[in-house]
């Protein structure tokens, strides 16, 4: 039991020895490669510095072309929009020196119209006022003559009317004309009315 307890420890031991010789070459694999790494990364962070330089001038140059190209084009646009705002504001003073004309113009003939219309109202008017008067005076003229016929014809029916009552009365009294008087000129209808 012992021989083979101890067969166990020795392929124990070879087993450690052979793992910590793997451990040491993979210890030294690491560190070479890590060396290596770290060499790389110097250089290539060496180099990358110098192409990060080189790419940010060669940006820095595309950039500042590209401003000025924009700056260029920006200051031809604003000269292009002065211009045409120039024109267009030329063109809407003239548009509205033309429109205002047209308005001075139409208002001139709007006005000479309306006092055409107006000399032709009064003028009208006038007429038909001296018409109105011509018909009035013939209207009272002619009215005058009608109410002077019709007040004769109502003060000879009243004085009819009142012959006519008179007559009556003193025909219902018993007194006609003839006998109201005697040869003495006195009225014997107060003598009658005495007695």
């Amino acid at each position: 039991m012992a021989s083979h307890q101890d067969k166990a420890s020795y392929q124990a031991g070879q087993t450690k020895a052979h793992t910590e010789e793997k451990a040491g070459h993979a210890m030294d694999v690491t560190k070479e490669k890590a060396q290596q790494a770290k060499d790389h990364a110097a250089g290539t962070g060496h180099d990358t510095k110098e192409a990060t330089k080189q790419k940010a001038s060669e940006t820095g140059s595309y950039l500042g072309q590209k401003t000025d190209e924009a700056k260029h084009k920006a200051g031809e646009t604003t000269e292009s929009t002065k211009q045409k705002t120039g024109q267009t504001t030329e063109a809407t003073k003239q548009k509205a020196g033309e429109t205002t004309e047209a308005a001075k113009q139409k208002a001139g003939e709007t006005t000479e119209a309306a006092k055409q219309k107006t000399a032709d109202a009064i003028e009208t008017a006038k007429q038909k006022a001296s018409e109105a008067s011509e018909y009035a005076k013939d209207s009272a003229v002619s009215g005058k003559d009608k109410t002077g016929n019709v007040i004769q014809q109502a003060t000879d029916q009243v004085k009819s009317a009142a012959v006519g009552a008179k007559d009556a009365v003193m025909n219902t009294l018993g007194m006609s004309g003839d006998q109201q008087k005697s040869d003495t000129g006195k009225d014997h209808s107060t003598i009658t009315r005495d007695q």
